[in-house]
């Protein structure tokens, strides 16, 4: 089994990415379309990853110019998941946002998953708040 992340730049490494997302988010968890594709989409750097060269799992990285940034649309395709591949993913964003000079990462976790992000040591922050009618925590992790 080869694995591979990478950064997604061509139009079609990018389309993968959105068809992941649409997968996860809309179809299985009912997030309007409209809802998950936005404009952040043009302002962040996506990342892919590949299973023997099946795409299997996204995320992006949404860098501000206050040395933050916010990780977003984490997903994995149903039977990936628990396979370490979200790790990989994550471990790449933040290596990313390091490169960019990015201190602090934040990101809204969904509840379900909270102990995934804590395991990679972000902090929860606040209260648990809705979006696209699912519960959430917003999470960060000091880089």
């Amino acid at each position: 089994m080869k694995i591979e992340i990478i950064e997604a730049k061509e139009s079609e490494q990018i389309k993968h990415c959105f068809d992941i997302r649409k997968i996860v988010f809309v179809e299985e968890q009912g997030v309007p379309v409209e809802e998950e594709l936005d404009n952040f989409d043009d302002l962040s750097i996506h990342v892919l990853a590949l299973i023997d060269n099946n795409p299997v799992a996204t995320g992006r990285l949404i860098p501000s110019s206050d040395g933050c940034a916010k990780v977003g649309r984490m997903a994995v395709l149903s039977e990936f998941r628990r396979t370490g591949i979200g790790s990989k993913v994550l471990s790449f964003l933040e290596k990313k946002a390091i490169k960019k000079g990015i201190n602090v990462i934040s990101l809204h976790a969904q509840e379900y998953v909270k102990k995934f992000y804590k395991n990679q040591e972000y902090i929860e922050r606040g209260n648990v708040f809705l979006e696209a009618g699912i519960k959430h925590i917003e999470m960060y992790k000091k880089l």
